[in-house]
């Protein structure tokens, strides 16, 4: 009895030193390569730059998968998310929030038969898209809008936001289209303004601002004046009288002591309040070669 006992025992050793060889084998096998389906990483090489500032912008999501099946025949092994948009390289970006660009489809749909005329003869390359910050009659924060000749773009946007780091109040910027492309519209509601193919009010003659060249900064309270042919004042915007005598003193009131008109002359713009015959104190603009 005792044999038979020591043989069980023997044969139970047997099997338990098999089965500890086996799984120590196990433990040192490692998982092929093969078997990595795909995984998603952060690549570096896919952020988005605007080449005109070097700026950084949001890092595009670049997925890789060694699925075949997981991939069309006519894609690479690397494909962009959908976050990734493309960045209008022309786009020059002065300051966060402050930068110009060329007149896209969307902005060229907005102005076409309204600011922008079949005859008009600055063509839409020679126009530049402007964003700004700027500080409104309640010193809040907004954004504006503005279109010009490519030609001043660099300089408005530095004014601007010369303007903007003083907290220089403007009640409002925004392109003339959304009065309908009236310039008297927009003066009485106190509107900044630049580009506008029209006359100079109350004259045929082409406007600096139908060539992009000129800019009404807070009209309401720097209204145009001019005698009438039986000398009485013309003042435009009409409810603007009350500010036409520069000689009182008020809010918002541009004079050669005022910030806004020393930063446009420093940057070489003429100012319609130093005409003689007319005076336009609203108006700011500069001569191209």
């Amino acid at each position: 009895m005792k044999k038979i006992y020591n043989k069980i025992l023997l044969a139970l050793c047997g099997c338990s030193l098999a089965l500890f060889s086996f799984l120590l084998l196990s433990y040192k096998t490692t998982i092929p390569e093969d078997n990595v389906s795909s995984y998603e990483v952060q690549s570096t090489e896919s952020i988005e730059i605007d080449n005109t500032t070097n700026n950084l912008s949001k890092p595009c999501t670049t997925v890789y998968s060694s699925n075949i099946s997981d991939i069309n025949e006519d894609e690479q092994i690397t494909t962009i998310s959908d976050e990734c948009q493309e960045i209008n390289s022309d786009r020059v970006t002065y300051m966060e929030g402050f930068y110009y660009e060329p007149l896209s489809e969307e902005i060229i749909s907005r102005i076409y038969g309204i600011s922008y005329k079949d005859d008009c003869p600055v063509t839409y390359d020679e126009l530049r898209y402007l964003n700004v910050k700027y500080y409104n009659f309640s010193h809040k924060i907004e954004n504006g809008e503005l279109i010009c000749n490519k030609a001043i773009a660099q300089d408005l946007i530095e004014i601007f936001y010369e303007l903007y780091t003083n907290e220089y109040e403007i009640e409002k910027v925004k392109l003339i289209d959304e009065y309908g492309g009236d310039d008297i519209i927009s003066m009485s509601d106190n509107n900044t303004s630049c580009f506008n193919y029209r006359t100079v009010d109350g004259t045929n003659k082409i406007s600096m601002h139908g060539l992009g060249l000129a800019i009404d900064i807070n009209p309401f309270y720097n209204p145009y004046i001019k005698k009438n042919k039986d000398g009485s004042p013309y003042i435009s915007p009409k409810g603007s009288e009350i500010y036409a005598d520069r000689n009182n003193d008020f809010l918002h009131k541009i004079d050669e002591n005022d910030l806004c008109y020393q930063i446009f002359t420093n940057h070489g713009f003429s100012w319609g309040g130093n005409w003689k015959s007319v005076k336009d104190y609203q108006h700011f603009f500069k001569e191209i070669n």
